[in-house]
Parts: C-alpha cells; sequence; structure tokens
C-alpha cells in the first residue's frame, strides 16, 4: 500500500503528520526525506548491506556488514516484522497460523536439533519405561554381577511418591550406591526422605530438586525450619554426603570435585576402591554454583591437581575465606591459566589486584588479563555468556519459541486513534550516525477499552543484531500514519557510528538506561550475570525484613461523631458515581450537583488541592479519600507499606518493586532455582485495576522484559491456592474506614466470591489462558455470579472446614493491613475523610487468607445488585438497594448496621 493511495502524497504532509514521531525517533533531520521515500516505495534494501550468520554453534545469529562502508547519516532501511501480537494471544497463534511457528523456531534458532518427524501424530514415544522397571533392570545386575556394579542411579520424573519411594526398597538393593538422583518427583513427607537416604551408607551425591518436600523458605517467618531442617536431617544421616541438591556439602571433597572435573558420571561414578590421588589428571574444574563456603581443602589443593589449569568459581560465597588466603592458596596452583570469578566477589573488588596477585593468569573472566591492566578497569565482567534458548528432548517447537521469544521481543504501546505515547524511549546521540529500519505491521482499530499496543519480533535481519555497551547501531520505534491518522505501522529507526565491511553490527538493548534504572540487572534478561551477586543482595533484604517485629495498635474508644446537624437539616451530598446517585436514599442525605454546597464530597477522581482550588473545596467538606492513601491502594506502595511495618508476614506473597527492587527479585528467583522449589511469579502494574497488563510466567527473561510496558510489581505467584470445584477465587471484602487515629474500620456484612471459568491448572500453557488464572470476569470472559451463602455452604461441604475459622483470619488480616498504614504513615489522619476500600483476597491451599491488593472506590455493582445473606452475622438477609444506605449510615452517622468493628 503506498503513501500516495492512502493520502500522504508530499515529502511535506509526510512531516506534518509525523513530526513528534520523527522527533521522538531521535532520526537526523537529513535522513527524513529519505524514509519518506523509501516508505513510499515499501524498499527493504538490508540485503544489499548486511549478512546473517550463525554463532553460538547455530543457537544465535549476528548481523555482519558486507558493504565496504557506510558513512554519517547516508542511509535509511526499512525491517519488516516478522510476528506482531498480544502477549495473551501468543500461544494460540503459533498453533493457528501457518508456517508462524517454523519461522520464529528457526529466527530464534530452536528448531537445529529437532526431528520434525517425531512430531507427527501417533509418533510419539511412550515406552518411557517406569520407576519399577528401571529399578528392577538395575537389581537384575546387581544380582549378576555383584552390590559394587550399580552405584549410580537416575529414577527423575517418574512420579515417585512417598508410599512409592518406600516400596522401591532402594537401600537394600543398592547398598553401595554413590549418587541417587530423584529429581522431578512427587515426594512429600521429609520423613520418610531421610528414612530411606540414611540407609544408604556410601551416598556422595544425592538430587531432590523439584520435588515438593523442598518448600519455599527464606522469605517466610519458617523459614529455618523447612528447607534446613530437611538438609540437616540428610547430612546427619549421610556422613559421606558431597553434593547436595547440586551444591556442594561442607563434607566435599575428592569425589565431589572429581565429579565436576569429568572424572565420574553414571558410567564411571567411582568407588571406595579407587586410587589415591585421583585428581591428578583434572586441568579443567567449573565449580560454579555450587554454593562453597570453604575452599582451601585437602581435596581441593596444588598437590592434588597440579595440573590445573582453568578455574570457574563464579557463584560461590567463599565466606569461610579471607580474601587473602584464597589468593595466597590459588597462587600456589602454577599451572592455573584461566579463571572465572565474580567481581566484586570473594577474591576482592578490583580485577587489576587479582591478576596482580596471581602472576600465572593470561585470562581473567574471558579477557587476556594484558588488556585488563591496559586499560585498568577495576570490574571485569564483560564477558558474560549469553542466554541461548534451552532445547530439551521432547519438547515442542511452539513451547521451544514461547521460551525463546523474551530474547527477541520488542514492545510498543498506544493509547489510542488520537493520542499516541509521545515520550521517546531512545534520545537523539551526538556521536552516533544514523540509518533506520522501517517495518510495515498494520494494525485494525481494536474495540477494546483497553491501551492498544502488543510486541513484535522484527525480521530475520533486524533480530540478528546482538547487544553490546558500544553498539555501533540503534533501534527505535516509529508509528507510520500513512493516512494522516495512526494505523500504527511500526517502524524501527537504527543508528550506527562508522562501520566497516565484515564488522558486527550491534545495538544496545537498554539504550539511554543506566545505572540509576538497574541496567546491569535488567541485562540479567540476555545474558547469564553473577548470580552470587544477586543471592547475596536478596540475603541482605531478606534478613531486614525477617528482622521486623511488630505491635498490634490497641483498640481504642471512637474519636468520630455523626455528622448530623443539630437543627435536623440534610447532609448534601456530591457524587461523580451513578450508584450513589441511585441507591443512596436515606432522608438523612440528598444529593446536589454543585460541589462547593455539599457536606459530603463522594468521587472516584483524585481530590487534589488544585482540584479543591478549581471546584471551590474547602477544607471543613468531608470528602471519601485520605491523605497519602496511595500508601495503601497503590500496589508498590502496599507492599512498600506492608513491608516496612511487618516485614515479611505470611499473609502477603514475597513481593518486589521492580523500577527499585530488581536485584533483590533476581537474587530470589536464583535462590529458588538452585532449591529447585516453584518459580511462577505475577506481574502486576502499580496503578491499573481489571488485571490490565497483568502476567503470569516462570521466565526470568519475561520478568524483565515486561518492565518495559510500564512499572510493575513482581509477587510471587500462589500456585497452590483453595479451590472451589477445581476453580480458582477470590473473595472482595469492604471495608469502611472512620479514622486512622484513632484507627476506627469496619468490614461490611457482606462479601462475595470471584471464581474463575476455567479449571485451575499449573500446566504453561494455562498461563496464556485468562479465564483459568484470573477472576475478574465483569469486563471480559463471562460472569459467573454466586450467592455468597450458597458458596460458602459448599466450601465447607467441599473441603470440610468451618468458614467462621476462615473469616477470623481475614478480619484480622484486614485489620493488620490497616494498622500498617497508620504506623507508617502517621500522616494519612484526616479529621474530614471517610472512606470505602475494596479488599481482595484469596486462600492458599492450607486456607491462609493472602491479601492480593486494596481498591479504592470499588466496584460495587453486584453490592447493590443483589439481597444476600450475611453469613457471619446469623444469616440475616442483607437488601442490595440498601448497601450505600448502611455504607454512609457508618461512615457519616456512626451506626453499625449490616457492619462489623475491626
Amino acid at each position: 500500500m503506498s503513501a500516495a493511495v492512502t493520502g500522504i502524497e508530499k515529502y511535506e504532509d509526510f512531516v506534518k503528520s509525523h513530526g513528534v514521531l520523527l522527533a521522538a525517533s531521535g532520526l537526523p533531520q537529513p535522513l527524513h526525506r529519505k524514509l519518506f521515500q523509501k516508505l513510499t516505495a515499501e524498499t527493504f534494501d538490508g540485503g544489499k548491506y548486511f549478512h546473517v550468520e550463525p554463532v553460538e554453534d547455530g543457537r544465535q545469529r549476528r548481523l555482519v556488514m558486507t558493504a565496504d562502508f557506510l558513512g554519517k547519516d547516508s542511509e535509511v532501511f526499512l525491517v519488516d516484522h516478522a510476528w506482531t501480537f498480544r502477549l495473551s494471544d501468543a500461544y494460540k497463534q503459533l498453533q493457528e497460523v501457518p508456517g508462524l511457528v517454523e519461522r520464529m523456531a528457526s529466527l530464534m534458532c530452536v528448531d537445529a536439533d529437532l526431528n520434525l518427524e517425531a512430531e507427527e501424530p501417533g509418533e510419539e514415544d511412550d515406552t518411557k519405561p517406569s520407576a519399577t522397571e528401571i529399578v528392577e533392570k538395575e537389581f537384575c545386575k546387581v544380582k549378576e554381577e555383584g552390590i559394587h556394579s550399580v552405584r549410580w542411579l537416575e529414577l527423575e520424573d517418574l512420579e515417585i511418591d512417598d508410599d512409592m519411594l518406600v516400596s522401591l526398597d532402594l537401600p537394600s538393593k543398592f547398598p553401595q550406591l554413590l549418587a541417587l538422583s530423584l529429581r522431578g518427583n512427587k515426594l512429600k513427607n521429609s520423613e520418610i526422605v531421610v528414612k530411606v537416604v540414611a540407609d544408604f551408607k556410601s551416598l556422595r551425591a544425592l538430587w531432590l530438586n523439584y520435588n515438593p518436600v523442598l518448600k519455599t523458605g527464606l522469605l517466610t517467618e519458617f523459614f529455618l525450619s523447612s528447607d534446613n531442617y530437611l538438609e540437616d536431617c540428610i547430612l546427619l544421616n549421610c556422613p559421606e554426603l558431597e553434593i547436595y541438591n547440586s551444591r556442594f556439602t561442607p563434607k566435599y571433597g575428592e569425589w565431589a570435585l572429581g565429579f565436576c572435573g569429568g572424572l565420574y558420571d553414571k558410567d564411571s561414578p567411582g568407588g571406595s576402591y579407587q586410587s589415591d590421588h585421583q585428581l591428578l589428571s583434572v586441568t579443567s574444574l567449573d565449580l560454579s554454583n555450587r554454593c562453597i563456603r570453604n575452599l582451601i581443602t585437602k581435596a581441593f589443593s596444588p598437590f592434588e591437581m597440579p595440573t590445573l589449569s582453568y578455574l570457574n568459581l563464579r557463584g560461590n560465597p567463599l565466606n569461610e575465606n579471607s580474601v587473602g588466603e584464597l589468593l595466597k592458596y590459588l597462587r600456589g596452583f602454577i599451572n592455573l591459566t584461566e579463571l572465572e570469578v565474580d567481581i566484586p566477589g570473594p577474591l576482592g573488588e578490583n580485577a587489576v589486584d587479582i591478576i596482580e596477585a596471581l602472576p600465572s593468569l593470561s585470562l581473567l573472566n574471558g579477557i587476556t588479563t594484558s588488556k585488563i591492566l591496559e586499560s585498568e578497569k577495576s570490574i571485569v565482567d564483560s564477558m558474560v555468556k549469553p542466554c541461548l534458548p534451552e532445547l530439551n528432548d521432547g519438547e515442542s517447537l511452539i513451547d521451544r519459541v514461547v521460551n525463546a521469544m523474551w530474547l527477541y521481543l520488542m514492545t510498543y504501546r498506544l493509547a489510542d486513534e488520537d493520542k499516541i505515547d509521545e515520550t521517546s524511549v531512545w534520545e537523539h546521540n551526538n556521536d552516533m550516525h544514523h540509518v533506520v529500519l522501517v517495518s510495515f505491521s498494520l494494525h485494525k482499530k481494536t474495540s477494546s477499552s483497553e491501551p492498544a499496543g502488543g510486541q513484535y519480533v522484527m525480521d530475520e535481519l533486524g533480530s540478528a543484531l546482538r547487544h553490546s555497551d558500544e553498539a555501533n547501531f540503534r533501534v527505535s520505534p516509529f508509528l507510520y500514519m500513512p493516512e494522516g491518522k495512526l494505523e500504527s505501522a511500526l517502524l524501527n529507526p537504527l543508528a550506527y557510528k562508522n562501520v566497516q565491511k565484515c564488522d558486527e553490527c550491534t545495538r544496545d538493548y537498554l539504550f539511554g538506561i543506566g545505572e540509576d534504572r538497574q541496567r546491569s540487572a535488567r541485562l540479567t534478561a540476555w545474558f547469564h550475570t553473577p548470580q552470587s551477586y544477586f543471592i547475596k543482595e536478596y540475603e541482605k533484604y531478606s534478613m531486614k525484613l525477617l528482622s521486623k517485629k511488630f505491635s498490634p495498635l490497641p483498640v481504642m474508644p471512637s474519636g468520630t461523631n455523626s455528622l448530623l446537624h443539630s437543627d435536623g437539616s440534610v447532609l448534601h451530598v456530591y457524587t461523580d458515581i451513578p450508584q450513589v446517585e441511585e441507591f443512596l436514599t436515606r432522608p438523612e442525605f440528598v444529593i446536589t450537583t454543585e460541589p462547593k454546597n455539599a457536606d459530603i464530597v463522594w468521587t472516584s477522581v483524585q481530590v487534589d488541592e488544585e482540584m479543591k482550588k478549581a471546584v471551590g473545596l474547602n477544607d471543613q467538606q468531608y470528602i471519601n479519600q485520605f491523605p497519602f492513601e496511595a500508601c495503601i491502594v497503590m500496589k508498590h506502595h502496599l507492599a512498600e507499606t506492608v513491608q516496612k511495618a511487618h516485614g515479611a508476614p505470611m499473609w502477603i506473597q514475597p513481593t518486589y518493586n521492580l523500577e527499585t527492587q530488581l536485584t533483590q527479585l533476581i537474587g530470589d528467583y536464583y535462590t529458588r532455582e538452585k532449591d529447585g522449589v516453584d518459580n511462577l511469579w505475577i506481574l502486576k502494574p502499580w496503578n491499573m485495576a481489571r488485571t490490565i497488563d497483568t502476567t503470569v510466567t516462570q521466565s526470568l527473561s519475561a520478568i524483565i522484559r515486561l518492565m518495559e510496558t510500564g512499572p510493575k510489581i513482581c509477587q510471587k505467584y500462589i500456585e497452590h491456592p483453595a479451590l472451589f470445584k477445581g476453580k480458582k477465587f477470590d473473595l472482595r471484602y469492604i471495608v469502611l474506614v472512620r479514622s486512622m487515629n484513632p484507627l476506627e474500620i469496619f468490614l461490611a456484612d457482606v462479601f462475595w466470591v470471584r471464581l474463575a471459568n476455567n479449571t485451575y491448572s499449573l500446566e504453561k500453557h494455562s498461563f496464556f489462558e485468562y479465564e483459568t488464572h484470573f477472576t475478574v470476569m465483569n469486563y471480559r470472559g463471562r460472569l459467573n455470579h454466586m450467592n455468597t451463602p450458597d458458596f460458602v455452604k459448599e466450601f465447607e461441604q467441599e473441603h470440610h472446614v468451618q468458614w467462621l475459622d476462615i473469616h477470623l483470619r481475614i478480619k484480622q488480616m484486614i485489620r493488620s493491613v490497616f494498622e500498617s498504614a497508620a504506623a507508617v504513615h502517621p500522616e494519612m489522619h484526616s479529621p474530614t475523610s471517610r472512606a470505602m476500600y475494596g479488599i481482595d483476597v484469596m486462600l492458599d491451599s492450607h486456607y491462609q487468607p493472602k491479601l492480593l491488593e486494596v481498591t479504592y472506590c470499588p466496584d460495587c455493582t453486584r453490592a447493590c445488585k443483589y439481597d444476600t445473606e450475611a453469613v457471619t452475622k446469623g444469616g440475616c438477609v442483607v437488601k442490595g438497594s440498601d448497601f450505600y444506605n448502611y455504607v454512609f449510615g457508618c461512615l457519616f452517622l456512626n451506626e453499625t448496621t449490616n457492619v462489623s468493628p475491626l
């Protein structure tokens, strides 16, 4: 579609309708006309200047310059979009759009090892042996060849539960076992696991990763008694154990080092009768991420490993040795020429100091030591390895693409057809010359009220641009409007320094983002950054939270009075909420259309000093909001308020403000990954309702990349919620606040349940299904209303619980939330404020309440629409039409009808 056909015929018209976009792109003015010419002709000529070639053994591609030279401000190129989509539609599109998944798999380099014929229907391999079959086969070998013939046993992902583990009778069948892997099974009972494992007297390595028996820990009040208890029991009963869940134990020695040095594996497990000094032949040793605290041991010594030339110590605390002790000890390895270690880290803060202390080194973190000494860089970690897509056997092509796409996605966002986000992501850089790559991806205007926007993947040429901190190219979005109105075609300008033939073309994935916006942490989306640094920061943060102690506020006598005038005159109410106008029918209140004439202003918009001045409000009028209430109604402030008061209470999931706490979140993620426990997270915008821009994911790259669509919190997902007939649900409570000092809060006797439509699942494809993982169906999906008394009755029958016990815990939690606000933000109190808040609560599988969010001026459609019984008040019927009557009665007349004090 040419511009001439669609309405833009002249360059001047193009500049007039795209002036803001051109400025925002950072494209130099001399290239504007050339951009227009290529847009009108749809000229894609990048192939004449660039070549795409494979790297990293075919698991990545890079873009190489084939032209001799590109001069300053000399050229502009267009790049097509290979795929444009909304995140929620990604999986479905990959399933349904012909050829899409194949193209994406090729572009993302995830199809190299796949035998596509194996994916044909009816040809799947269902012959995987069961745990019993594997054990019996190995036991036959023991009976034929003796007890030393089986010393390594892998029973992974075989659905082994506690009863089956006992019935397998592994210790009596394999008494000389050295290594046992039970990863990915269903073991839950720590006592059973310890009892079975304790019978292996020669065990050197044990893997229990990804079993329910490994509970999450560090951010709970009871973390010292969960994972650590199990580990302590196992180490106590297995005196020879050197590796536990991939980590070295304090007793690690020759076997663990030999395992990491490639001496020992399933085919060659070692044994009791091996000769001494087995490590003499080890020249390369990768000890990364083994949780080693003491490196100076008898086994790890220059005497035992005299030929060691490569050593990787990344991700280990080594906190039982001083910097000086470690450097002196490592100097004894006279053949050590290559070292990888976190900097700053256990060997010190300065790369130059490490090199001077270890003169035999020629490479430090992949960089030649001479180059480091010349540059005098103190911190050297520029050779971090890229995150390459994981290729797992049996995984479908679609799953591989979904896992890999976060390394390639770009993002755009539009408000509506008349308004765009004019914030320039890419600022003009005078040191860079400019080339533009433009891609066409026209979108129809949607009927949704949500902001238009989504993700896209550039074509093979654009996607081959790899990252560099010193990039020679630049990519930024450009929105083409060929008819003078926005049709959301997306253009990608690309800028460069002088580039010669055969140079690799790179871009800065985080152009314009510095350390003040967590640049190094954000690069974790694409690179293997030092895990130990993030884990250390997380542990400090975790300990700080756990050190918090909070004393509940005493319940004080009421300090508020009824607003009724002594002469009996009515109270005038201004409101912009139709339900209040319709259902506030008490004679004490009269609706007025003039805010300045009202005694009470009940509004859905924020009332600040500017608004007060504009509409003529005064300080004697009562308003349905408290000063600084953002401390509870904005999600990042809510978490911060609770953490400042309580630390890490059980009733709120671990929560991170990604704008300021990304480092700690990454450390938490890595810790859970090492422990083999659940790592499912939910991302929520700071201040959006109705689950807009909310995502469930277990991908760290996804978490970091989704920061690009706006400020968010990242919260540990409640992966095991209480279910109702197999479906997820949450509860909406209404809280009325008369005063913050003293604290006077009331809970409406009526609450309601919100149900998901689909059966709950943790199957990874379900994370794209809104009606499986979310419960707010008022605005999308199919709303299934259920009367609260019916829900409570059926829930009690299904789960054999008493709802009043649950209700008591919920009441205690809600009071704790407002106590947090009162303690942390005493400035929130105002004598002329009265407010109503919605509290969203979920129950976990142990029926413990979890706070989801606090909502200002909540949607009360169902409260007004349905009559229901107050299940916690003896079953009295509360009419929906009276909802605002008793809300206003409580807040302004000091009544307690249909509410309960907290």
